[in-house]
């Protein structure tokens, strides 16, 4: 089966990364620059488990500068970079009601960027898509967020501080997506 999910360039996932887990070791992030190409987020605690209500949907829907936090989008801002958006999507699997956002740079040629998704998912379609993700070599965890899928070593680019590329997160009723599983903790929506 063909890989349907997005790719980077190996540039940008190894400085998000290094940008990730940098911010996320609590160390001070330096304040954007003229020269800076690109931002380190801001990490933050992740949000509180999806109510069981799989039928919920947020009154707010989401957006590019709506489901990662508030200062994050302004550091992005801060140095040319704007958001491109699509509808959520898992492999072949298309949800319009969510958001897939890719952050950069995009007056120039760049391949540094970031990736942040979000997305109501109803459990047969959850289902459905962790079993082509794991029919495709994605590694499946549980943890107290939720289900994990992150995709085999022998594709990806660029990890985190433990070795995770792009991952998705399975709760009830939603789905998250990021380039790294620490950059999932971004990813605060709905909002509270």
């Amino acid at each position: 089966m063909t890989r349907s999910l997005p790719r980077l360039g190996a540039i940008a996932l190894i400085v998000a990364a290094a940008s990730l887990t940098a911010a996320c070791a609590g160390g001070p992030s330096a304040a954007p620059t003229a020269e800076a190409t690109t931002p380190a987020p801001v990490a933050t605690s992740p949000s509180p488990t999806a109510a069981s209500d799989e039928t919920a949907v947020p009154a707010a829907q989401p957006t590019c500068d709506r489901i990662i936090p508030e200062s994050t989008v302004e550091q992005f801002e801060s140095v040319g970079w704007t958001a491109k958006s699509e509808p959520m999507r898992i492999g072949e699997l298309v949800i319009d009601a969510g958001v897939q956002c890719t952050w950069g740079d995009f007056t120039t040629a760049t391949d540094r960027v970031q990736i942040f998704g979000w997305a109501p998912i109803e459990t047969a379609d959850a289902t459905e898509a962790q079993q082509t993700l794991l029919a495709e070599g994605w590694k499946r965890e549980e943890g107290a967020g939720g289900v994990y899928l992150t995709e085999p070593e022998s594709t990806t680019i660029a990890t985190d501080a433990e070795g995770y590329g792009l991952t998705y997160q399975f709760g009830a009723g939603w789905v998250k997506y990021a380039d790294t599983k620490q950059s999932l903790l971004l990813i605060e929506w709905p909002k509270v």
